[in-house]
């Protein structure tokens, strides 16, 4: 009997264990990471310098970190923080883009541009193959030694081993 107690309560312990892992193992998973000042500088602009917030010197730069502090210790994440200093100086204060609209223009240009190149590539390196090969085809044949420059090479090179 008391061998099946003991059991019984191994398996109890091991259950609640389990449970309290899992409990606490959501927990985790619910809770977002606080951003935080550095972050959110380098992805916004000085509305009036035009440069990253994290190299602007001015009173408008030093006004927009207030802001963003404030948002940062309201406990805003990432992404509200960007909605709201759009929402507050407008959409120049992105350093990226937007990926919709007219602004996934600024995306999709340079992979046209360069899947272009790509094609352009591939459609004309065959024919510079070729070109180069009927180049080797019909230039002249290497001059040929004759036997006694191959013999004064021959001689020179032993010298120099």
């Amino acid at each position: 009997m008391s061998l099946r107690h003991a059991m019984r309560s191994v398996t109890l312990a091991g259950l609640l264990a389990c449970m309290i892992a899992l409990l606490t193992s959501g927990m985790g998973l619910a809770a977002t990471p606080r951003t935080t000042m550095p972050v959110i500088e380098r992805q916004v602009m000085c509305v009036t310098c035009k440069i990253p917030l994290n190299v602007a010197q001015s009173p408008q730069a030093n006004r927009e970190r207030a802001f963003i502090q404030s948002l940062i210790d309201q406990g805003q994440t990432e992404a509200q923080i960007k909605h709201a200093l759009v929402a507050q100086y407008g959409p120049a204060v992105l350093g990226l883009p937007s990926t919709h609209g007219f602004d996934l223009t600024a995306y999709l240009v340079p992979l046209a541009a360069l899947l272009a190149l790509l094609g352009a590539l591939v459609l004309l390196l065959p024919s510079w193959r070729r070109h180069a090969r009927a180049e080797a085809a019909r230039s002249a044949p290497a001059p040929t030694l004759s036997a006694a420059e191959a013999a004064r090479l021959e001689e020179d090179l032993a010298r120099f081993q």
